[in-house]
């Protein structure tokens, strides 16, 4: 069998024409994939971004939020229920909102708002420039250093603004995980700061964000928040509810989807058609075999070796080309949203494994009808 194999693999190597023609369809397909898969889990992660950057274990929210960008402000009372659920360790407040910041040259910009509970500041960011007490002096703002900051125009540790006719000062730096998706600056400022300079509705709360005593608790906090009225998750909970929103309720995911699917049909069609081409080319050579005794079984293996080694080589070089070029287009622009990750790479190798496998079958049925003794009179 060993013998059988190095044949077949120097039968695929030799003619490098053919073989590159065969490792282009591959690697055409599989750049496609992860790239397509690439974008959305960047945006995705953008999209949790607030999330991720706060790392709180739970989320307490009204039962129609959909995504962290559209929260529904919960009253008060909310808050004392949930701290006083059994297995709760702690629970604060946390605010999200929208504010319109006017700079130092009269021009504004939109800025995300983020307010911290005022005694324990749970979920605050990492500075990289300030001390994090400062954010309890009057007007003090933390802003993120992430790719949307020179909209803000890149602010120091004491640069003032204006945000909602208020005055703020920055106090300072932040650098945190992930970013948002709809390129706009981020602040983190106190709780109460943030509900007196953004304009609110009767109530406050944005999210209560809860730390369980064990996560055997967990299940239990869920069942008692439910029989308030409201809805408590966990962050990979909270993380899979924005991806599943944006997969399947925007045109954003279907769009994705689509474009996945006719990477996979044109990669199967590109190289099942080069498969089968490269498989006619070299079917004397095949018959050859069969009339000096090779079986069925290894006329198969030499078939699937073949497919297997085209896949493997064409994937690498896809996912390398794909990689390549994220990391180009992240030097020449900093808020690119795409990333590699082991769930797009498991996906486009499975489908790699399909476009061999549907191209393997094609070559196996010509292989094992071919007739040794039309090969010699031919």
């Amino acid at each position: 069998m060993r013998g059988i194999l190095k044949i077949a693999y120097k039968l695929l190597v030799n003619d490098k024409g053919k073989f590159a023609a065969l490792l282009i369809g591959i690697t055409f397909a599989v750049f496609l994939m992860v790239n397509v898969t690439s974008m959305f889990a960047g945006m995705m992660m953008k999209a949790s971004a607030t999330v991720v950057n706060t790392g709180a274990k739970m989320w307490v929210m009204d039962r129609a939020v959909n995504t962290v960008a559209s929260s529904i402000p919960m009253p008060d009372y909310v808050l004392n229920a949930v701290r006083s659920i059994s297995g709760v360790k702690y629970a604060v407040p946390f605010y999200s909102g929208a504010g319109l910041a006017r700079l130092g040259d009269g021009t504004y910009q939109g800025v995300t708002v983020l307010g911290l509970d005022d005694t324990s500041l749970y979920g605050r960011p990492a500075l990289i420039q300030g001390h994090i007490e400062d954010i309890y002096a009057e007007n003090g703002f933390i802003v993120v250093a992430d790719e949307e900051l020179p909209k803000l125009h890149n602010p120091k540790v004491g640069t003032e603004f204006e945000i909602n006719d208020n005055r703020g000062v920055i106090v300072g730096v932040a650098k945190v995980p992930a970013s948002g998706l709809f390129g706009v600056p981020t602040l983190y400022t106190t709780f109460s700061r943030a509900i007196q300079y953004i304009p609110s509705m009767r109530y406050t709360i944005s999210y209560v964000l809860v730390e369980p005593a064990s996560p055997a608790a967990i299940p239990h906090i869920k069942d008692e928040v439910e029989r308030l009225g409201y809805r408590a998750v966990t962050e990979t909970e909270f993380v899979a509810r924005n991806t599943s929103f944006y997969m399947w309720r925007t045109g954003m995911g279907i769009n994705i989807l689509i474009m996945t699917i006719i990477s996979f049909v044109v990669g199967l069609s590109i190289s099942g058609q080069a498969f089968y081409t490269f498989t006619l080319e070299n079917l004397d050579k095949f018959g050859a075999l069969k009339a000096i005794g090779a079986k069925g079984r290894e006329l198969v293996a030499m078939i699937l070796l073949q497919a297997g080694v085209t896949a493997l080589a064409g994937y690498g070089l896809g996912v390398g080309l794909c990689a390549f070029i994220i990391a180009l287009a992240k030097v020449r622009l900093k808020d690119y949203a795409s990333i590699v990750t082991m769930r797009n790479l498991g996906l486009a190798f499975g489908m790699v494994v399909v476009i061999a496998g549907i191209s393997s079958v094609i070559a196996v049925r010509k292989v094992l009808r071919v007739e040794p003794f039309e090969i010699f009179r031919g």
